[in-house]
């Protein structure tokens, strides 16, 4: 437990010093410029404020003030500005009657409250607006005079603001010397007593001067004076603001009204000397850090530590949101410093932690992430387990059945856009005229669809419910074309097919215990003889021809138990398929004549006649020919057990469109059932008293050969009328 929290310390240490010397060297090197400027006076601070704040009041005091008051004398209107008067409120008849509408409900609440005077005065304030705007468009001097006198109360109004930095424009004009010249008009601008550049310089030659300006200079050329000025001036009174000056500003040692600018360069030192001591400080934690890192293993450390186990717990998505969400915040935190560390680097201990904190945070989870980052380009698993991917997957889902997904989203929004306008209706109440229809109409329908679809949802989940415990409700209504419709539908065509279900499984417990009682029927007969003549046989005084008529018994019913297992066992291992089948080109006409003529004795020893129709030339067919022998003469030898004396049984053979079909009719001599599938079971047998010969295997026999062969075998049975029809896929001869 100890070694843990060790390495948990060490680890942390490690990230913190790294991170602080990442950050330290970061901020330092980004202000370069103050760390490598030998002066304050130098420096793009002292150019960017205080230089720039005096051309600034100079502009604004003695440039632009002195073009205002010689524009006195020349202000005018242009017939554009003209213009823009007159119709800033429309035509004519818009402002009359706009003016009009405004003073109607004044004079008429005067007068309902029986004071006269308040009504005359607003009808007197009416007609006088109403005149004026009537002079507007009858005369253009009328609004040119208007015109000309704004712009002189805006001249006014611009010394009146001014005024207001009148304290530091004093202040910045006696820490700094210049002579300036407008390019443009030649005014000269200085707070010397000197004429000319020359007379300045003589000046300037016996001052110690900190800072020395030349304009234009190679980098800034002139000086633009006009670019930031202290209060606005609309460029309609003046045609032209645009100023460039050239000449020369200084700073001199010996100034006394430059004590602000001495002290803001002691700071610029001290501001500088603390940037190095960073600097130097965070280049040490850097290399330490790196000796740290390198000495302890600090990265496999970090992969074995069990709160790294923990953080891979975390699904990929989440680890790096909270990798973009800490570096996002650290990289924030990172620029807000660099600017603030631009001026001044004192009193940030607590926001250098705390972005220290941020960065090491992001460099650890950057390292955990590194071997994840990998994994997840290659392994499509990682990919599969992220929340993003999941969302995805339920979106998808949603919109298995498309109108499902659509159906939700549009009551998903309408629910957010009644919900979103209550909110406005609570905080603007003249919305409920628009609120209110609309939610009677749209909202009060869909939420009695969505009642009546719920209580439908709910029926079929109790249908379900019993289904499931196995009691049979009522079925389902299922009304409209809706996906709760189709859903009933299918539980209903569910239920019924449990119904059909649950009947096939009686049947087949009845069918297995008539099979079970006639397997054990039709072998214990002969078993039974053979074990009664076999202790016969055991009477040493019975003759010589007694115990050879014993032994041909027990040798028949011998050979009928044989065929009886046999015939069990070819049928079981056909309805398993587990049976090879060895297909030729076999002649079907030529097999059904062979399998008659094995059976012509037994045919002319009976009372049946045989109808035997086929074509005169081969009929061929890719079959087991050994296989479709024993279908024919099981076939063959039913007609001979199961017909009724003294009648015909009909055997056809024919071609029809690529198909063999082949039909065994005969009327039978016993009632047969109306249930067709029985026939096809094992032992089944037309004599249900089981007193014929045979096995019952024989139709279950022949209809699991022919499905081997992908052919089909139908039984028809019509009264008495028994008709076996099987069909063959034909080949070409």
């Amino acid at each position: 437990m100890d070694i843990k929290w060790k390495n948990r310390i060490l680890i942390l240490i490690c990230s913190l010093l790294f991170s602080y010397g990442v950050i330290g060297m970061g901020l330092t090197l980004s202000n370069h410029k103050v760390l490598l400027k030998e002066d304050f006076f130098e420096s793009e601070q002292f150019e960017v404020e205080e230089l720039n704040n005096l051309i600034s009041f100079i502009y604004s005091f003695d440039i632009l003030n002195d073009k205002l008051e010689k524009a006195k004398g020349t202000v005018t209107a242009t017939q554009e500005e003209i213009n823009e008067h007159r119709y800033m409120y429309g035509e004519l008849g818009d402002q009359l009657q706009n003016i009009e509408q405004q003073y109607e409900s004044r004079i008429l609440e005067a007068e309902n409250s029986h004071n006269q005077k308040v009504a005359d005065a607003y009808r007197e304030e009416r007609d006088k607006k109403m005149d004026d705007i009537t002079k507007n468009f009858e005369s253009d001097e009328y609004i040119k005079e208007k015109v000309i006198k704004e712009k002189l109360q805006q001249i006014e109004e611009y010394k009146r603001e001014i005024e207001n930095f009148r304290g530091e424009y004093e202040k910045y004009k006696e820490a700094f010397v210049y002579f300036l010249e407008d390019t443009e008009t030649g005014e000269i601008y200085s707070n010397v007593e000197s004429q000319n550049e020359k007379a300045f310089n003589v000046y300037l030659y016996d001052q110690k001067t900190l800072f020395l300006g030349e304009y234009p200079s190679n980098q800034y050329g002139y000086l633009r004076a006009d670019s930031e000025p202290l209060v606005y001036v609309d460029s309609n009174i003046l045609s032209s603001t645009n100023t460039s000056l050239k000449g020369k500003i200084a700073v001199t040692e010996t100034n006394s009204a430059s004590s602000f600018l001495l002290n803001k360069s002691d700071e610029y030192e001290t501001h500088k000397q603390m940037l190095w001591g960073y600097f130097i400080s965070a280049l040490i934690t850097f290399l330490l850090s790196l000796f740290i890192l390198r000495k302890f293993q600090i990265v496999k450390k970090i992969q074995l530590d069990p709160l790294h186990s923990f953080f891979r717990k975390v699904q990929v998505d989440i680890q790096f949101l909270l990798f973009g969400l800490t570096s996002l915040i650290a990289i924030c935190m990172y620029w807000d410093m660099q600017n603030y560390f631009t001026y001044n680097s004192s009193g940030m201990g607590f926001e250098m932690f705390t972005l220290t904190s941020f960065v090491g945070l992001s460099i650890l989870q950057a390292v955990i992430l590194y071997p994840k980052l990998i994994d997840v380009s290659s392994n499509k698993e990682i990919l599969r387990s992220t929340i993003s991917a999941a969302l995805l997957r339920m979106l998808k889902e949603m919109f298995l059945k498309r109108s499902v997904g659509v159906q939700v989203f549009v009551i998903m929004g309408v629910i957010f856009c009644f919900g979103f306008g209550f909110a406005v209706v609570v905080i603007q109440p003249q919305f409920i005229l628009l609120y209110a229809p609309a939610f009677l109409l749209i909202a009060v329908p869909i939420l009695i669809l969505i009642m009546r679809r719920t209580g439908y949802f709910n029926k079929i989940i109790k249908n379900t419910n019993a289904l499931a415990n196995g009691f049979f409700e009522p079925d389902l209504k299922v009304a409209g074309k809706s996906v709760l419709a189709t859903l009933a539908k299918d539980i209903n065509t569910m239920k019924h097919g449990v119904k059909q279900s649950q009947k096939e499984q009686m049947k087949s417990e009845r069918l297995k215990t008539e099979l079970i009682t006639n397997v054990s029927h039709d072998l214990r007969t002969p078993l039974t003889s053979i074990i009664t003549y076999s202790e016969l046989l055991k009477n040493q005084q019975i003759t010589d021809d007694e115990r050879n008529s014993y032994i041909e018994i027990i040798d028949r019913k011998s050979k009928r138990l044989k065929v009886l297992i046999d015939d069990l066992f070819e049928a079981s291992k056909m309805a398993s398929g587990n049976i090879e089948l060895s297909k030729n080109r076999v002649d079907l006409v030529q097999l059904l004549q062979q399998a008659l003529a094995e059976y012509n004795e037994s045919i002319q020893e009976s009372s049946i006649v045989f109808k035997v129709q086929s074509p005169d030339h081969p009929v061929y067919a890719v079959v087991d020919g050994q296989k479709l022998w024993r279908v024919f003469e099981n076939l063959i030898g039913n007609i001979l057990k199961y017909s009724l004396e003294n009648t015909r049984a009909y055997i056809h053979l024919k071609e029809n469109n690529g198909k063999i079909e082949i039909t065994f009719k005969n009327i039978s001599k016993y009632e047969l059932n109306d249930d067709i599938e029985e026939l096809f079971e094992r032992f089944k047998r037309g004599d249900e008293s089981r007193n014929t010969e045979g096995s019952g295997l024989g139709l279950a026999i022949a209809k699991s050969i022919i499905d081997l062969h992908d052919g089909i075998l139908e039984i028809d049975v019509d009264g008495d009328l028994f008709k076996v029809t099987i069909e063959l896929d034909q080949i070409e001869g």
